[in-house]
């Protein structure tokens, strides 16, 4: 593949795309190496001697907890020049745009990537050999932060850049991928960048691979793998500590749910931002919360459960906020036999159908869901599985795709 340097370490190989339970263990549990542990240990052989711009943030860690940034500061064969930053920001406090800074402890300019610019400039890359990319993703299309890895990785190939992606684990396993795959006319957006399914099941590094080649980017790229991770395990399996990738993804439930449920967030609905579990409750101050969850578990869905749930979102900006929402709390008693897609589907369909007068489909409900028909669909009556059928043909295409570039 041109363009296409991968650094292969003690990688376990797997081609798996059916769906499984969660890991049950052929290596020893709390031995995940993500990449920024397997370049310390390969002494940053391939940054030595070179000017390093690094896009990271909070989630940027070692196995220990020590800081990317600290770490490349400190590495002597390493000139660490410059620090970009996701939506977010370095700290991974921010729930607005985000300005360009200083940061205190290395004196080096921070860059924000989400603000008045969402790919590097050639005056931002001028003084750099190497762009290196190390943020915790969570496994869904519409989580920004693998844009802000594509949008990189296009001005590495702009302007004749190296770009290394240090991957990590996905937090929700690499082996189930759910969901709808956006139409060209769909893509192109900050929560919709390639065509790829709501939930992808790959690693950013696996990502980053085929952004680079089937998507046609054609970097300089080398992706750092990790080592002892397997597709099966879920975040509580690796042994890394879970630092909240952004402000309102505060349990890898809420992560899991996401994917799927995450899509209400561009209708009418507040999805608790601000309180202790976003994204495990669904609500607002119209909805009856007892009736949607009788409905909800009367459908027998695989895998979860609801149980109706008050709550006052908090979170700036958020939908509702300082309002009593009436709603559900979602509870996973399986995560393998879960599809939360086809959940998210059923709440649509659900809450349409009891409050049509009070739910709206908002203006980015299309993107997100990653298709225009969706909402017509759900209000014509069709079924949440006749729906879902309606995606397979490129479903089957993409994991075609899918399987040439996954590592492990």
């Amino acid at each position: 593949m041109q363009h296409l340097k991968i650094l292969f370490s003690s990688c376990l190989i797997l081609l798996t795309c059916g769906h499984q339970g969660t890991y049950s263990g052929t290596l020893p549990k709390g031995q995940v190496l993500s990449g920024i542990d397997v370049l310390v240990k390969n002494n940053f052989n391939i940054l030595a001697g070179k000017r390093v711009g690094l896009i990271t943030n909070h989630t940027g860690r070692s196995r220990d907890g020590k800081s990317d940034i600290d770490i490349l500061a400190e590495a002597p064969n390493v000139n660490l020049v410059k620090l970009f930053c996701p939506e977010h920001g370095i700290r991974g406090t921010d729930d607005e745009k985000v300005d360009d800074g200083i940061d205190s402890a290395t004196n080096l300019p921070i860059i924000s990537l989400y603000g008045k610019n969402r790919e590097p400039t050639g005056e931002m890359v001028d003084d750099i050999d190497v762009l290196v990319f190390d943020i915790q993703d969570i496994g869904c299309r519409f989580y920004t932060y693998i844009s802000t890895m594509a949008h990189a990785m296009r001005a590495a190939r702009k302007f004749d850049k190296e770009m290394v992606v240090l991957d990590r684990p996905n937090p929700i396993g690499g082996v189930k991928v759910e969901g709808t795959i956006p139409p060209d006319s769909l893509t192109g957006k900050f929560t919709a960048i390639f065509p790829i399914p709501t939930q992808h099941a790959m690693t950013v590094g696996e990502l980053a691979n085929m952004f680079n080649d089937a998507f046609g980017i054609g970097c300089k790229l080398t992706v750092v793998p990790l080592e002892n991770w397997t597709r099966s395990m879920y975040w509580d399996d690796t042994g890394l500590a879970w630092r909240n990738p952004s402000p309102n993804m505060k349990t890898l439930t809420g992560a899991i749910l996401y994917t799927g449920l995450g899509i209400l967030e561009t209708t009418n609905l507040s999805m608790g931002r601000g309180t202790d579990i976003p994204f495990e409750i669904y609500g607002a101050p119209w909805l009856d919360g007892e009736a949607l969850a009788a409905k909800m578990n009367a459908y027998g869905l695989a895998g979860i459960r609801f149980v109706p749930w008050e709550f006052v979102p908090t979170a700036n900006w958020h939908k509702y906020r300082g309002e009593k929402c009436r709603g559900v709390k979602v509870t996973i008693y399986d995560r393998a036999a879960l599809d939360a897609y086809l959940a998210a589907l059923y709440m649509l369909k659900t809450i349409w159908e009891q409050h049509p007068d009070q739910y709206q489909f908002l203006g980015g409900f299309q993107v997100q869901m990653g298709c225009a028909q969706t909402e017509g669909w759900i209000k014509a009556g069709l079924s949440p599985e006749e729906i879902k059928s309606r995606k397979l043909p490129e479903f089957k295409k993409f994991m075609k795709i899918r399987a040439t570039y996954l590592l492990y």
